[in-house]
């Protein structure tokens, strides 16, 4: 269970759909508009269509993002999944008097570990706990908690959002050019 595979791929595919959509609206050039001075009315409506096709894209994948993290349950069913390998991981160690939780308000990749344990074995529980996937770091205090997990998916949904853009381009691209052979 990857962290990409569990929890982000939902973020990153709605923003690419967002940025292909966006895009396609925000790229697309009215016909007959060119570089003549009598059509400089056409220049700026289109340049004002496109930020805000573009605007509208970006506030449209966060907001999914959202709600793909709270009411559709993405930040629960990877936390479930986190903390049922970190009680696993604990248990074939035999360390059933340490507790390990992924830190919350908000939640984070970052597992906090309590319990009695000596020197040795606190720090390899941590490399150990660390190398459980989806787990970014552990520590024995709860000192900060790093960068929360929609922060992630929304950086994320940003990538997607970006690289549908480009997608949306490169194909506004092709068809300008395929508009010429137009006879």
């Amino acid at each position: 269970m990857n962290v990409l595979w569990s929890y982000l791929w939902p973020a990153l595919g709605l923003g690419v759909i967002f940025g292909v959509l966006a895009g396609a609206i925000g790229f697309r050039i009215p016909r007959g508009a060119s570089n003549d001075p009598e059509q400089a009315i056409a220049v700026p409506e289109s340049r004002r269509k496109r930020v805000i096709a573009i605007g509208a894209g970006v506030a449209l994948s966060l907001a999914g993002t959202a709600v793909w993290h709270g009411p559709l349950g993405g930040a629960e069913r990877f936390s479930g999944r986190v903390e049922r390998d970190l009680h696993a991981t604990l248990v074939y160690y035999e360390m059933t008097q340490v507790s390990a939780h992924l830190h919350e308000d908000p939640l984070t990749r970052r597992v906090l570990l309590s319990g009695a344990a000596d020197d040795f074995q606190r720090s390899e529980l941590k490399r150990l706990i660390e190398q459980i996937p989806g787990v970014r770091s552990a520590s024995w205090s709860s000192d900060g908690g790093g960068l929360p997990l929609i922060a992630e998916g929304c950086a994320v949904s940003l990538a997607g959002f970006l690289l549908g853009l480009l997608l949306a381009y490169l194909v506004e691209l092709r068809r300008r050019y395929n508009a010429q052979w137009n006879w």
